[in-house]
């Protein structure tokens, strides 16, 4: 066994050991990375020229009528003009903007503003998509260091928070507006010639640390230290309910027993039971998923405000998650046979099996003979027998596999994690309820490949 020799700063190193040489770095970075950030410095400032000439241009034209007020119909009166400026991907640019004023009703209106999507004094166009990306994907004091890495842009995290407040809020206001007009029995129903046989829906919930300050912490100084958050409580804690859709034809087998799915659309809400089906019916209305002859497969873990609710579905069909219905069979294994043996073990994969043939009334059956050893192991067997009766025309396990909509939550439980803790279920994270809406409509878009759609989103005003 070689002999250790002690670390010593500054000696000298005996004649059968090389001194160690420190790693270095290339003394230039390589001249094709150098060549590319000039002509990017260089041509910077002509595409913020260009880009200025063409907003002049469009002012020219956008102040040469008088608009009229969009409430009552008349003609506004002209108030004044101002210069203004905002931040784009290029720089900043500026324009004379003019502002009407409707005495009648008191609206007032910057025509050149509101025809180019921007607000005086803040980030605008694609520079406020591209950081609210990265406030989406990284907390938002890294998204600003990224910023300057990617678009040599030097943004503070509260910019890049305050893009991401607007952006999140009038995502969420869409989404909640489409939730409201199809859920809406006068609106109008686009026939599905396509829909279809079979939808699969899994729903869940998992939770949230919410703030607990009745009102933002502001310093009154530069210097003034916050003082600490109050500590989470058990009840500082809100559910973020996640449904997923898919198809069972665009689940596809991986390897032995493992499936994996195509395509799938998620949505989510926090906390309102009501709202995320209500969620779930919009999707699949927008999708064209949702025929007369469409049966809608909810998959769900029993709790019984999803069950509450799915009678929304005419054509349904109800499975109990398998692995929680595993789950509660291991509750009472650990009891009556000993955590970890072998005898728990067989007990349950016999259990397994059956369920999976379709053989709950049997397994309900064999469970009522059984004699538990203590008062608790007896408390635990009467909850599975209770759990297994009240879901039992929900785990005709054999019938499912055999139409292929699988008996598994899996989709859900892996969407909890993308939705909310990949982003917002970090060290020390806790949201406002605002906050959270927002940035959760936002990493639905992401995820759902419709991050394009903000394009077409009219980014709300802080001050609205």
């Amino acid at each position: 066994m070689s002999k250790r020799v002690p670390r010593q700063c500054g000696c000298a190193e005996t004649d059968s050991m090389p001194y160690p040489k420190h790693p270095e770095l290339a003394v230039q970075i390589p001249p094709f990375i150098r060549i590319e950030r000039e002509v990017e410095d260089e041509f910077r400032p002509r595409m913020l020229s260009a880009l200025q000439e063409k907003i002049d241009a469009l002012a020219v034209s956008v102040q040469v009528s008088t608009p009229n007020c969009s409430k009552c119909g008349k003609e506004m009166a002209y108030q004044e003009t101002r210069r203004v400026s905002w931040l784009t991907r290029f720089g900043r640019v500026w324009a004379a903007a003019a502002r009407f004023r409707c005495r009648p009703c008191g609206t007032q209106s910057r025509p050149l503003l509101e025809q180019l999507g921007v607000e005086p004094g803040r980030i605008s166009g694609s520079l406020a998509r591209l950081l609210a990306l990265l406030g989406v994907i990284v907390p938002y004091d890294l998204a600003a260091q990224l910023a300057w890495i990617f678009f040599g842009t030097r943004i503070s995290a509260m910019g890049v928070w305050h893009v991401v407040q607007r952006l999140g809020d009038s995502a969420a206001s869409y989404s909640e507006a489409l939730s409201r007009y199809h859920a809406d029995s006068r609106s109008e129903c686009t026939p599905c010639p396509k829909a279809p046989d079979a939808v699969i829906i899994g729903v869940d919930a998992c939770s949230l640390g919410m703030q607990v300050r009745p009102k933002r912490r502001r310093r009154k100084a530069d210097d003034e230290k916050l003082p600490p958050l109050p500590p989470v409580e058990d009840g500082q804690f809100r559910d973020v309910k996640t449904g997923v859709l898919l198809l069972p034809a665009e689940r596809v087998e991986t390897s032995p027993g493992r499936h994996s799915v195509l395509r799938r659309f998620l949505v989510t809400c926090l906390g309102d039971a009501d709202a995320i089906f209500d969620l779930l019916w919009a999707k699949i209305r927008e999708l064209g998923w949702l025929g007369p002859r469409t049966v809608i497969v909810i998959v769900g873990d029993g709790a019984e405000w999803i069950w509450n609710r799915v009678s929304m579905f005419p054509s349904r069909c109800e499975i109990l998650d398998f692995w929680h219905a595993i789950e509660h069979a291991w509750d009472f294994a650990r009891l009556q046979y000993g955590d970890g043996s072998k005898l728990a073990y067989r007990w349950v994969h016999r259990i397994a099996q059956d369920l999976r043939a379709g053989r709950v009334l049997k397994v309900i059956a064999r469970l009522k003979t059984l004699q538990p050893i203590n008062a608790e192991a007896h408390e635990k067997l009467q909850d599975l027998i209770r759990y297994y009766t009240n879901n039992a025309q929900r785990m005709h396990y054999d019938k499912y596999l055999r139409l292929g909509y699988g008996i598994g939550s899996g989709s859900v439980e892996s969407a909890h994690k993308q939705v909310v803790h990949a982003r917002m279920r970090q060290a020390g994270m806790r949201w406002s309820e605002a906050g959270a809406r927002r940035l959760l409509a936002l990493r639905l878009l992401l995820l759902n490949q419709e991050w394009a759609m903000l394009d077409r989103i009219h980014m709300a005003s802080l001050r609205s």
